[in-house]
């Protein structure tokens, strides 16, 4: 009996180690988002590249920003994905001393939460993607 609590602490734990990496914080000043949170997602990538994509509720509508930091001067092709619907798709070029590139569009918002994917696909197939929602 006294290995199931140990057991469901050490699946706790690991939901909590292994859970994408995200962070909440109050929609406040002046942005029309009342007490809606912004999410912050770090995205997965591979060969070096990281990414992050950032929610925020703003006049009736999402701000919606995917951010990818990669080798300098190379091309990326990426889509914005929500409720199930590609909604933007598009290229973006690295560039900069921080070798970066940043997407950002504007998001209906639905009633409840909206779930957003954003992937790009950049050179020799690297891929890097988040998924964030936005409680509603």
């Amino acid at each position: 009996m006294a290995t199931l609590p140990f057991a469901l602490l050490l699946a706790l734990l690991a939901l909590t180690l292994l859970g994408p990496a995200s962070a909440l914080a109050r929609g406040g000043g002046g942005g029309g988002g009342g007490d809606r949170p912004e999410v912050r997602v770090g995205g997965s990538c591979g060969r070096g590249a990281s990414s992050t994509l950032k929610l925020k509720a703003r006049d009736g509508g999402i701000e919606a920003e995917f951010e990818v930091h990669s080798r300098a001067r190379t091309l990326w092709r990426g889509a914005f994905v929500q409720e199930r619907r590609t909604v933007w798709r598009g290229r973006a070029r690295t560039a900069g001393a921080s070798h970066s590139f940043s997407v950002e569009r504007r998001l209906g918002d639905y009633p409840g939460p909206d779930q957003v994917f954003v992937r790009a696909i950049g050179p020799r197939g690297v891929t890097c993607q988040a998924s964030a929602t936005l409680p509603g």
